[in-house]
């Protein structure tokens, strides 16, 4: 296997979004849904060291990473909200690799894993609830156009698998298995 493809595996470890695989709102919802949990197992008993393993080289550890996913799920429950309430809004991007530098992202992950379990139970009840309509409208992102909030469900459906992956894909590779 060349090393290309393996960067390009560690660094999509299910592949690149592609929004035809992710076109069943029910599954897209239970993803968004079950992330707590389904992270909560990722992670489960690594240790400061193992978390603070980059996932491959130059990528984030994987503190960082559970960090990111509060940070980025936060914005797009925010930018849900947004787009549910105003008229095709146009959301603020950020940049979440400095975010990822800042100091709070060397905290314990269990405070990024209660963000995340508040976030995903109020996230998962709101998409739970949308009508057709409410999936139908719109956001502007100013670096890569008009999203649905279908499409947005489908996107966090897998950017949640996306970055679970990154976890278990290291576990794996460092065979760090989980205690009985």
């Amino acid at each position: 296997m060349s090393a290309e493809k393996t960067a390009t595996d560690l660094r999509f470890p299910i592949g690149k979004f592609d929004p035809a695989a992710y076109a069943s709102r029910a599954e897209n919802i239970n993803t968004i849904a079950n992330l707590p949990a389904d992270l909560k197992i990722a992670v489960r008993d690594l240790s400061d060291e193992q978390l603070d393993t980059p996932y491959r080289d130059g990528g984030w550890t994987l503190r960082q990473t559970v960090h990111h996913i509060a940070d980025s799920h936060i914005n797009s429950f925010c930018r849900f909200k947004l787009a549910l309430t105003e008229e095709m809004p146009t959301i603020r991007p950020y940049l979440e690799d400095k975010w990822a530098e800042l100091s709070d992202s060397k905290l314990s992950i269990d405070v990024s894993l209660s963000i995340i379990e508040g976030v995903h139970t109020r996230w998962g009840e709101l998409l739970r609830t949308m009508s057709d309509e409410d999936f139908a409208r719109r956001l502007l992102h100013p670096e890569t156009g008009q999203w649905t909030l279908e499409q947005m469900t489908g996107l966090y459906a897998w950017h949640s698998r996306h970055h679970t992956a990154h976890i278990t894909s290291t576990r794996e590779r460092f065979d760090w298995i989980f205690a009985e």
